[in-house]
């Protein structure tokens, strides 16, 4: 092929993908339906919501930069803003991959707890978030987050403010969420304990849902037998890392969930596991 011809054509090609263009924005339509992706980052939590209006909302980050692969996966390769970015409480293996979002995507608003945490990774991400200047917002009651017509966030837990103050227990500071779309509702419980969950039975939540994921891990200082019962979950996700040194998930909470009725799906088995809404139906990949 001639030097010449070898750029006519090169000309046409960029001359005809300008021309597409148009086309694509005009025919091209934002998802109809609601996506919740617990993503495989090994040993930790990340979970991925994109809405039927367009936003992503990303819970937690897992315990290293597996997050960025996960949501490369996940999203398109144009997409590169997390609308809300959500910490539900700042030990490693939650906190740890979003101090990478934050440098790689357009974080535009954190929500968090702000319960003391001196560890190195907890202290970087707060850092990352004041340099990138991202608006940093404490949960501190009870509120809710609206997504759209028929989507929305509830934040349950906690109803008091935890700013600056030392928990005996960490994982009792964890934001516990319940995203609704429509008919169809995810309970997301962070690594909250047995305490938390006595909180909440003894309040006027309604904690009914269809999707439960797992606390912590699936250990057996989550997920009381009275919590299960005022859930009654259909489906049950496990966010964990194979071979852990922890031992989870607890065998004990596996008959728990069993027992329930509740369909299990681990990521130490199934990898990331994508759940898509139409507000009455949920199908699962």
């Amino acid at each position: 092929m001639s030097s010449r011809l070898y750029k006519l054509l090169l000309i046409l090609g960029i001359v005809a993908c300008f021309a597409a263009m148009p086309l694509f924005w005009l025919t091209y339509h934002q998802p109809s339906r609601l996506e919740v992706d617990f993503l495989d980052v090994g040993q930790g939590d990340a979970i991925l919501i994109k809405t039927p209006g367009g936003q992503n909302i990303l819970i937690d980050g897992g315990p290293d930069k597996t997050v960025i692969k996960r949501l490369g996966e996940n999203l398109a390769w144009w997409d590169k803003q997390i609308d809300l970015m959500i910490l539900t409480h700042p030990h490693d293996d939650h906190v740890t991959g979003l101090i990478e979002v934050l440098k790689r995507y357009g974080v535009k608003r954190i929500l968090y707890t702000g319960a003391a945490h001196n560890a190195p990774n907890y202290l970087a991400w707060l850092k990352t978030a004041r340099d990138k200047k991202v608006p940093l917002t404490i949960i501190d009651k009870a509120q809710t987050v609206n997504l759209g017509e028929q989507t929305k966030l509830e934040i349950l837990y906690p109803g008091r403010s935890l700013l600056n103050k030392t928990l005996a227990d960490l994982n009792d500071s964890s934001i516990i969420i319940k995203l609704v779309h429509g008919q169809n509702k995810f309970l997301l419980t962070g690594d909250a304990g047995l305490e938390v969950e006595k909180t909440l039975l003894a309040g006027e939540a309604d904690l009914a849902a269809d999707i439960l994921k797992v606390g912590h891990h699936g250990s057996e200082y989550s997920t009381s037998q009275e919590f299960l019962e005022k859930i009654k979950p259909r489906i049950a996700v496990i966010q964990v890392g194979a071979g852990n040194d922890f031992g989870h998930p607890n065998l004990r909470i596996i008959k728990r969930l069993e027992r329930t009725g509740a369909e299990i799906f681990r990521t130490d088995l199934s990898g990331t596991v994508k759940m898509i809404s139409d507000g009455e139906k949920i199908e699962i990949n």
